[in-house]
């Protein structure tokens, strides 16, 4: 079996193309590891992907629609360098199929072929078309042959299959995403792998003050997640004595705002301890209380570094509708025990000023509690396949 692999972002990369290409072809190496005799070969503009003929095309398919860079695939037919060879199995390859127009789309990467683009279209067309009797239509067929003419060989294909774009995993750096049960924060993770980055996971439970419904649900979202990036370390935060100590010290209505602030800090401590690079949250401008203008920037002033927001100017709808596609929705939505829940009280700063919060922190022990919470932090890891 042969896969053509297509990518489209990549190609605009200029000098740096080569480190993308390369990224992009590991990454499906990876995807398809557990599977013998894969070879991937880059050969500009494409990456060609050899597999044994008994290799699970269901298996092969749902994978690779998972790797970031991919713009699209086709399942390939082989022949060697000769125009004769590839009409013959074009038409060989359309028996049996049925399709009321048809076009011949041909692209050389061998320029050095003595038949161009043009030529090879018409020609392959001519073929078809003599021996199944179907019209040609160049502006909107029901089926295109696709033809890629390699150095050494001809690949042929009759569809198209979607992969997610982006950039490959690992080529923008290393961010840490803050991870509820929610829907909003793993989608947030998933648009920065999308973007190249490796995402690593930080979740702030409060067992036992809660039970552990959380971080069952945060772990499966993990697993969920790790198609896309195919290695993922998942933080799991003890956050209740935080919780408690705010609650102890601070008036009621900022205690959103603190809590975030403190999650900041702490999420700040495991990105150096991990090499990330900024800071990833899946806050939506206006969604909640803490979400407002004036608190996100009360809460982004405890940060050092960058604070990415990827879902910032999505509604819940949009939200929601790229949670179900990416498969996340179904974990996100089963109930659970958040410990954003634990003493959320009834009115909720919606404008905290800087100032009151400063005077509130001046009750606790800040660096205690993050070193705390940095020093009772536990990782799982996550791999796929």
């Amino acid at each position: 079996m042969n896969l053509i692999v297509r990518y489209h972002e990549i190609a605009l990369k200029g000098r740096n193309r080569p480190f993308f290409v390369e990224r992009l072809a590991d990454n499906l190496r990876r995807v398809l590891s557990d599977l013998p005799g894969v070879t991937v070969d880059p050969v500009f503009p494409r990456i060609s992907v050899q597999l044994p003929d008994e290799a699970p095309w269901e298996t092969v398919r749902d994978r690779v629609e998972t790797v970031f860079g991919v713009a699209n695939f086709s399942r390939a037919g082989e022949v060697p360098a000769d125009l004769e060879a590839l009409k013959r199995a074009a038409v060989e390859g359309l028996q049996g199929a049925h399709f009321g127009s048809f076009r011949v789309t041909t692209r050389r990467s061998d320029k050095s072929f003595p038949r161009n683009s043009a030529e090879i279209d018409r020609e392959v067309g001519a073929a078809v078309h003599t021996a199944t009797g179907v019209r040609v239509d160049l502006e909107n067929p029901e089926l295109t042959v696709w033809v890629e003419v390699l150095r050494d060989r001809i690949l042929f294909s009759f569809d198209k299959h979607p992969g997610p774009g982006g950039l490959p995993v690992g080529t923008s750096g290393r961010v840490l995403a803050l991870i509820s049960g929610g829907i909003d924060s793993p989608v947030a993770a998933w648009r920065m792998m999308k973007r190249g980055c490796r995402v690593v996971l930080a979740h702030f439970h409060a067992f036992p003050l809660l039970d552990r419904s959380t971080i069952d649900k945060t772990r499966e979202l993990a697993r969920i997640l790790t198609r896309w990036q195919l290695r993922t370390r998942l933080l799991q935060v003890p956050f209740g004595p935080v919780q408690q100590a705010v609650v102890a010290a601070c008036p009621a209505p900022l205690r959103v705002v603190l809590y975030r602030r403190f999650m900041v800090r702490i999420a700040e401590g495991l990105a150096r301890r991990h090499r990330a690079r900024a800071l990833v949250t899946g806050e939506s401008l206006g969604q909640v209380a803490s979400q407002t203008l004036d608190n996100m920037v009360v809460i982004g002033e405890a940060a050092r570094g960058p604070v990415l927001r990827p879902l910032v100017g999505m509604d819940k709808e949009e939200i929601t509708a790229q949670a179900r596609r990416i498969g996340t929705f179904a974990v996100s939505t089963l109930p659970d025990q958040d410990c954003c829940q634990l003493f959320v009280p009834r009115h909720p700063a919606t404008a905290a000023r800087p100032e009151d919060v400063a005077r509130a922190e001046e009750a606790l022990d800040v660096p205690g509690l993050v070193a705390a919470a940095l020093a009772g932090t536990a990782e799982e890891r996550f791999g796929f396949p």
